[in-house]
């Protein structure tokens, strides 16, 4: 699953405003609502991996606690990435979850794989961790704020005397308190709450330093993201254009190449008989012309594989209405589309979708087929297409689905196949609406 896809779901804005004013009242009020929260979520998600470990001997039950340990930490990362992203602008990009993309069991492992070595993920947790430390550390430095503003008046209500600076709030670090004459209160007051005020503003300060170091890619790494899905997206056009010449060369070596030999031979018969028995010769040239009309439609059929030109013409939505009507397998669309996307994606949509109808009719034994397209509000062109066949349908190189997979990556998107053995069938495509 924009003017142009962002590689690696590295957003182009990342660090264009690394040095940009931090807004320190937000940085200080999340830190202390960090500090509150913060302990106790690590708390669980350490219970939770405790629990994991030492019920994994009893049936496996604690891979289930591991499992959801996992998603717990990937929800966690997901949210300090908003956060962080949300406080100071930083662009960055949504965290998703790692998906294989391949069916069955296998494939659920590479996810969990994938999941496991997402290194975003596990920089978000990290980010979490240091700004949950800074927080247990702000809550008290504004305990004694506040503390030390309330001395600064002690003249007002404690009479002569003493009066004490109140910092049961920083007991933990210090284990002390401080009773100071009522005469230097005042100016007590005023420095304790300064000097705590200005060690609050040095750690949101850090903390703005520490989240963009961790959560923001450096130059280097973007640019190897961005080579590398330029890599992906290249070897993906030329897969998917080997496909595509190689259904052609079959379409034609079985299809319209031996109906022209047959018209040929049929037409040179035809000319044998000419004369002797024209009834005949005019029999044979009758069964080449029926030939040659069929060979025309298969081209037409042919050239319409390379390419829709209804789609051209009036968009996704009536080329997707002209194919659910020459399926041989009834299909229900729901297309919802404001407006129109790029030729790309529209044509990498089209031909998915194309391709798994074909697939159904020929292999699913399906008796329905389901299109929905939608185009997001991310910018992304969604589609799904499920039939109620057999199921078991997979990956094979060269095969439709492999050809739809590079049509789709060459497009900067994505597929999910979910094919289990008895059905049904369902292939997910997104690609980037302007790519």
């Amino acid at each position: 699953m924009t003017s142009a896809p962002s590689p690696a779901g590295v957003a182009p804005a990342i660090g264009t405003n690394r040095f940009a004013p931090l807004p320190l009242a937000g940085a200080v009020a999340q830190l202390a609502a960090l500090g509150l929260i913060g302990p106790a979520v690590f708390g669980i998600l350490f219970g939770v991996f405790g629990i994991g470990i030492g019920l994994v001997p009893v049936l496996g039950i604690g891979l289930l606690f591991l499992l959801g340990l996992l998603y717990g930490l990937f929800g966690l990362a997901w949210l300090e990435h908003a956060r962080v992203d949300g406080l100071y602008g930083l662009g960055l990009p949504p965290l998703r979850v790692r998906r294989s993309g391949q069916p069955g069991f296998g494939g659920f492992m590479r996810t969990l794989g994938l999941q496991l070595g997402d290194g975003p993920m596990w920089r978000g947790v990290a980010s979490a961790a240091l700004s949950t430390i800074l927080g247990v550390v702000v809550l008290p430095l504004l305990s004694l704020a506040a503390s030390a503003i309330v001395l600064a008046f002690a003249p007002l209500y404690a009479g002569d005397g003493t009066a004490r600076l109140g910092t049961e709030g920083l007991a933990r670090l210090f284990n002390t308190g401080f009773d100071v004459p009522v005469a230097w209160a005042p100016v007590v007051g005023v420095l304790v709450a300064l000097l705590a005020l200005a060690t609050v503003v040095a750690i949101a300060l850090l903390h703005g330093i520490i989240t963009r170091a961790i959560l923001v890619p450096s130059r280097e790494a973007t640019l190897a993201a961005q080579a590398q899905v330029s890599e992906e997206r290249r070897e993906g056009a030329v897969r998917a254009a080997e496909v595509e010449r190689t259904r052609i060369e079959r379409d034609l070596h079985d299809g319209v190449q031996p109906r022209l030999v047959s018209v040929g031979m049929t037409l040179g018969l035809a000319k044998q008989k000419i004369e002797e028995d024209p009834a005949a010769a005019k029999a044979l040239i009758d069964e080449a012309h029926t030939s040659t009309k069929a060979a025309i439609t298969e081209l037409r059929q042919l050239a319409r594989g390379i390419h829709a030109s209804v789609l051209d013409d009036r968009g996704l939505d009536a080329a997707l209405s002209a194919l659910a009507t020459r399926s041989h397998v009834p299909v229900v669309l729901d297309v919802r589309m404001d407006g129109r996307c790029g030729k790309t994606a529209e044509t990498a949509v089209y031909f998915a979708i194309a391709e798994s109808l074909t697939n159904a009719a020929k292999h699913s034994r399906a008796s329905e087929c389901r299109v929905l397209v939608r185009l997001r509000e991310d910018g992304t062109l969604w589609a799904r297409v499920e039939d109620n066949g057999i199921g078991g349908a997979r990956v094979q190189p060269g095969g439709g689905l492999d050809g739809i997979t590079n049509r789709v990556l060459a497009a900067g998107g994505t597929v999910r196949l979910d094919s289990p053995a008895g059905g049904p069938t369902a292939l997910e495509v997104s690609v980037p609406c302007a790519s």
